[in-house]
C-alpha cells in the first residue's frame, strides 16, 4: 500500500478474472502541519508544533477538532511514544467539550500506551474498558492506528492489527476509580480530540486524517 498526498492506493482483487487494479482512498487531512487552524486547546498544558509534528506539553488536557462532529467514518492518527508514556485520542464526545473530563466521561478514548502491562490500559483499546486483541504497537517507532466509527461499533486497528472490536451494549469491567471513565452508551456521532496527559508524557503526533466510513 502507498501513501501520496493524501490518497492511499490500495490494490484490490476483482471477483470477475482476478484482476488487480489501484483503487484510491481519500484520507482528508484535519492537521495542516503547520498551526492548529480547526483546533483548539482546553486543560491543562498544551500542544506545541515541531517540524511539522504536533507535541504533547504538560496536561492533563484535550486538543479537540471543533470544525465538525464525525460518524460512520474512519479516523487515522500516526502517532510516536518515544518513552513509552501515556496520551489518548478521544472519540464520540457527545458535545463541544469546556473541560476535559467531558471527553473522559462522555465520548471513549483510545489509548496510547506503548509499554504498559495492564491490559485495559494498552494501546488501541478503550481505556478502562476493553481488553487488547493484539499488542502491535512499536515503542518509539511511528505507529499508524486507524479507529472505524460504524454505527454503534467501535473498531481500532493499529499498524494493520486488529486491537478492539467493541459495540454498544458489550461487557465491560465495572468502574473503580474516579479518574476512570463513567460507564454507558456513547453516540453514534461526536468530536473526536488528541490528550495531553501530564507532565513527563511526551507523545508526538504527525497526521490525523479521516475519511467516511466505506470511502
Amino acid at each position: 500500500m502507498k501513501t501520496v498526498t493524501g490518497i492511499t492506493l490500495a490494490c484490490v482483487l476483482t471477483a470477475a478474472g482476478g484482476e488487480v487494479h489501484a483503487q484510491e482512498v481519500t484520507w482528508t487531512p484535519l492537521f495542516n502541519g503547520r498551526d492548529l487552524t480547526g483546533w483548539e486547546h482546553i486543560g491543562e498544558g498544551k500542544f506545541v508544533i515541531e517540524d511539522g509534528v504536533l507535541k504533547t506539553e504538560g496536561g492533563m488536557g484535550l486538543l479537540w477538532f471543533t470544525e465538525r462532529p464525525f460518524r460512520d467514518a474512519v479516523i487515522r492518527v500516526e502517532y510516536r511514544n518515544p518513552e513509552g508514556k501515556n496520551a489518548g485520542v478521544f472519540i464520540r464526545i457527545p458535545e463541544p467539550p469546556g473541560d476535559p473530563w467531558v471527553a473522559v466521561h462522555g465520548g471513549y478514548e483510545v489509548q496510547i500506551d506503548d509499554l504498559t502491562e495492564m491490559e485495559y490500559e494498552s494501546t488501541g483499546t478503550l481505556y478502562s474498558l476493553t481488553r487488547p486483541l493484539a499488542r502491535p504497537a512499536r515503542p518509539g517507532e511511528w505507529n499508524t492506528m486507524e479507529i472505524i466509527l460504524d454505527g454503534d461499533r467501535t473498531v481500532v486497528t493499529v499498524n494493520g492489527v486488529l486491537v478492539t472490536y467493541y459495540r454498544e451494549g458489550d461487557w465491560v469491567p465495572p468502574r473503580e476509580e474516579d479518574w476512570q471513565p463513567e460507564r454507558g452508551p456513547r453516540p453514534e456521532e461526536g468530536f473526536i480530540g488528541l490528550q495531553n496527559h501530564g507532565p513527563g508524557d511526551v507523545v508526538h503526533f504527525r497526521e490525523v486524517s479521516f475519511r467516511p466510513l466505506g470511502r
